[in-house]
C-alpha cells in the first residue's frame, strides 16, 4: 500500500517507482519560478508572481498529478463496467488546484469539499487501493465501502469529505475553522466548492459570521465554469466570485497552474491566521462531464475542452518546466507515466479482492454506541436514543 501514497508524501524524495531510473532531480536547491499569469485581488494585496519551489517538489507534483488524472481515468472505465455504482464525479483537469493546496499547507489545516473529492483523499495522504475500494463499495474504502464516491473521509489528516448537498460543506468548514480558533491553533480550514454552489445562501451566512469573528475560515471557489451543464455566466450576475465576498479580501487564481495555486494558499494561511477569512477563486477546468451520467459536450464544444488541454493542462505545465529546466527527459518522464498506469491497475486489482460490505452493516453508523437505542410504538419501529 506503501507504494500507492503520493510521491510528496514518502519520506524519501525519490519514491521506488524514480529509484529505478536515472537522472530525474531530486534536487532541494531553490529554485524561483513565475506564474503564469497575475493573481487578481479584491481588498488585499496579491502576493508575488515569483514562486520558491525546487526540482524535487516540481518532479512530485508531476508524479502526484498524473497518479491523480491516471486514478480517474481508471475510475471512468470501472463505472462503465459497472464496478462502480450510483454518482461518480471525476477531477480530471483540475488535479493543481489540490496538489499546490497541500503544498503549501499542512496536515494539521482541514480540508472539506463537495463530491468531486477522489483526488483530494489522495493529496491527504490516501492510498489508491482504499480510493479503488471505496469507489467499488469494499471493506476496506476509506469509509468502508459505504460512502461510494462522493463521501471520501480521511480523519487522521483532517480531511472531513465528501458531500452531497451543493454548498453544505461550507458552514461545516467554517465550523472546523472556528473550533481551530476556539482551541488557539495556528491552523486554518479550506472549504471548497464549485461555481455551481457560489449562489448558496449559506455559503454567504456562514462567511458573514467567519468575518464577524475572524476565524482562520479559507474558502476556495474551483469555478470549473460550468455548474452541472449551466454555463457561470448563466447562473450568476457577478462570476466574479473572488469578490463575492464584499467585505472579505479575495484573490482570483490560475487553477491550472501547481505553483500559483500553491503561492495563493500559502498567502491566504498566513493572512486567515492573522486577519479573518479570505475566499480564493481558481479558475480551473474538467475534462469529464459533471458527472458520469453527463457526456460534458453538449453544453461546450469539443473544440472548447481539446483547446484548454492543449494550452492550459496542468500537467504538462510542469512536464514543460521540467524539460525547460533540464530536470528530466521526455523518456524519462514517460517512463513514470508508464509506472504510474501499472502501479493504478494493481491497486485496482488488490481493491477488487476486498468483500462487500456484511449485511449487518446496514444497521452501523446510525447512532452512536452505547447511548442505549430502544424501541417504543405499538410496532416497535419507532427508536430513540437516550443522549448524554
Amino acid at each position: 500500500m506503501a507504494a500507492a501514497m503520493l510521491l510528496r508524501r514518502l519520506p524519501a524524495a525519490r519514491s521506488p517507482i524514480m529509484a529505478a531510473t536515472r537522472a530525474i532531480s531530486d534536487s532541494t536547491a531553490p529554485l524561483t519560478i513565475e506564474t503564469s499569469m497575475p493573481f487578481t485581488a479584491h481588498i488585499v494585496d496579491p502576493p508575488s508572481r515569483d514562486v520558491a519551489t525546487t526540482p524535487a517538489e516540481l518532479v512530485a507534483f508531476f508524479h502526484d498529478m498524473s497518479l491523480m488524472r491516471r486514478m480517474e481515468i481508471a475510475a471512468d472505465s470501472l463505472y462503465k463496467a459497472k464496478l462502480i455504482r450510483g454518482f461518480c464525479h471525476l477531477y480530471d483537469g483540475q488535479e493543481a488546484v489540490c496538489a499546490g493546496m497541500e503544498a503549501a499547507i499542512t496536515r494539521k489545516d482541514s480540508i472539506i469539499t463537495a463530491y468531486r473529492d477522489h483526488c483530494i483523499f489522495l493529496s491527504r495522504g490516501g492510498d489508491l487501493v482504499t480510493a479503488f475500494a471505496e469507489l467499488m463499495g469494499r471493506q476496506v474504502g476509506c469509509s468502508r465501502g459505504k460512502g461510494g464516491s462522493m463521501h471520501f473521509y480521511k480523519k487522521d489528516a483532517n480531511f472531513y469529505g465528501g458531500h452531497g448537498i451543493v454548498g453544505a460543506q461550507v458552514p461545516l468548514g467554517c465550523g472546523l475553522a472556528f473550533a481551530q480558533k476556539y482551541r488557539k491553533e495556528d491552523t486554518v480550514s479550506f472549504s471548497l466548492y464549485g461555481d455551481g454552489a457560489a449562489n448558496q445562501g449559506q455559503l454567504f451566512e456562514a462567511l458573514n459570521i467567519s468575518a464577524l469573528w475572524k476565524l482562520p475560515a479559507i474558502l476556495v471557489c474551483e469555478n470549473n465554469h460550468y455548474g452541472m451543464g449551466t454555463a457561470e455566466w448563466r447562473a450568476a450576475k457577478s462570476p466574479s466570485y473572488y469578490k463575492r465576498g464584499d467585505y472579505v479580501p479575495g484573490l482570483k487564481v490560475d487553477g491550472m497552474d501547481v505553483l500559483a495555486v500553491k503561492q495563493a494558499c500559502k498567502f491566504a494561511k498566513e493572512h486567515a491566521i492573522a486577519n479573518g477569512p479570505i475566499v480564493l477563486e481558481m479558475d480551473t477546468y474538467r475534462y469529464h462531464g459533471h458527472s458520469m451520467s453527463d457526456p460534458g459536450s453538449t453544453y461546450r464544444t469539443r473544440d472548447e475542452i481539446s483547446g484548454v488541454r492543449q494550452e492550459r493542462d496542468p500537467i504538462e505545465r510542469v512536464r514543460k518546466l521540467l524539460l525547460a529546466h533540464d530536470l528530466a527527459t521526455p523518456a524519462e518522464l514517460k517512463d513514470m507515466e508508464k509506472e504510474i498506469r501499472k502501479e493504478v491497475d494493481a491497486a485496482i486489482a488488490k481493491a477488487k479482492e476486498s468483500p462487500m460490505p456484511d449485511a449487518s452493516e446496514l444497521f452501523t453508523n446510525v447512532y452512536v454506541k452505547g447511548f442505549g437505542v430502544e424501541s417504543f410504538g405499538a410496532d416497535r419501529k419507532e427508536l430513540r436514543a437516550t443522549l448524554p
